[in-house]
């Protein structure tokens, strides 16, 4: 006879399963960039998670999503990214994603973005990639990263 104990045990190691092999063989990324930063200067720049509470398509964009983002202060903050033929909205509501916080606002679409949400990006088979940096949702929003 089954134990409660012995389904818990069958169904952790189901998700213990073997994580997925990703081929980078046909990947080509930018080359780093030759003139050093100094450390003053990139301190300067404030990194945050943020959480999205709210993701649309801006209106006559094809481009544009609209983030409705928790950033910790208690006011929301609204950033605007050129990544709709990489995501679509609603899959990204709920995501915990790092956002520069302190850039000046910037007009798109008569909408200000006030940040940049941060994403890795490459070519693959001739192809451009995009990946939002996602991290773990136990990373409160506000927090700052070093």
């Amino acid at each position: 006879m089954k134990t409660l104990n012995d389904v818990k045990s069958k169904a952790a190691e189901e998700v213990k399963a073997e994580p997925e092999k990703i081929d980078f063989s046909k990947v080509k990324i930018e080359p780093l960039f030759e003139e050093a930063v100094d450390f003053d200067t990139f301190s300067k720049s404030d990194f945050r998670a943020v959480k999205v509470k709210e993701c649309v398509a801006v209106p006559k964009s094809k481009k544009l999503l609209q983030f409705t983002l928790d950033d910790g202060t208690g006011t929301d903050r609204t950033i605007l990214s050129g990544i709709h033929s990489f995501y679509e909205p609603e899959e990204l509501v709920g995501k915990t994603l790092i956002a520069i916080t302190n850039l000046p606002p910037r007009a798109m679409m008569g909408i200000d973005s006030c940040g940049m949400l941060l994403s890795a990006i490459h070519e693959e088979e001739g192809e451009e990639k995009l990946h939002l940096l996602m991290v773990d949702d136990h990373i409160p929003a506000g927090a700052k990263l070093y």
